[in-house]
């Protein structure tokens, strides 16, 4: 008659196991292997590291998703310096319109005035050609620069004053 096999620890046993990974205190005595055996519990001879292949199949899927991130990366932060630049501008037109209000021209005005008198936050670089009616106004983020000639007129991020 045959011994039925069984399946132990992705194993077809007929028998007692006879490679190294085998332990005797692994086998019941009815023959079937008790599952205890771990990879904790191997002797340290068995242990194997990686083989160069791998480690190269690992570095080139490293180099192709460093070759999507960076760029992405880079087009987030020119974004994101365009907009700060945009914005430092539009926050501190509310200051320079308030000054304005106060000498009836733009004469006179610069950021220094601004802190000191109607808004701390401001975050202009420059105020440049500040006459009785017009100024333009500059901010600097990272290396994108934004400024609007006014009162009326429109933000660009081309160029300077």
């Amino acid at each position: 008659m045959d011994v039925p096999r069984t399946i132990t620890h992705s194993r077809v046993l007929a028998s007692p196991p006879t490679d190294d990974l085998q332990r005797d205190d692994d086998v019941d005595p009815s023959g079937g292997m008790v599952p205890t055996t771990t990879l904790l519990q191997r002797p340290a001879h068995d242990e194997r590291g990686f083989t160069l292949i791998e480690l190269l199949v690992v570095m080139v899927i490293v180099g192709v998703l460093l070759g999507i991130a960076v760029p992405s990366y880079l087009g987030f932060k020119d974004r994101a310096n365009r907009s700060a630049a945009k914005a430092n501008v539009r926050a501190a037109l509310p200051a320079i319109e308030a000054y304005y209000s106060d000498k009836t021209s733009y004469v006179g005005i610069s950021v220094t005035k601004l802190h000191a008198s109607y808004d701390a936050g401001v975050s202009l670089a420059t105020i440049k050609s500040a006459s009785l009616t017009q100024y333009c106004a500059q901010a600097v983020s990272g290396n994108a620069t934004a400024h609007r000639t006014g009162p009326s007129g429109a933000l660009t991020l081309t160029g300077a004053c």
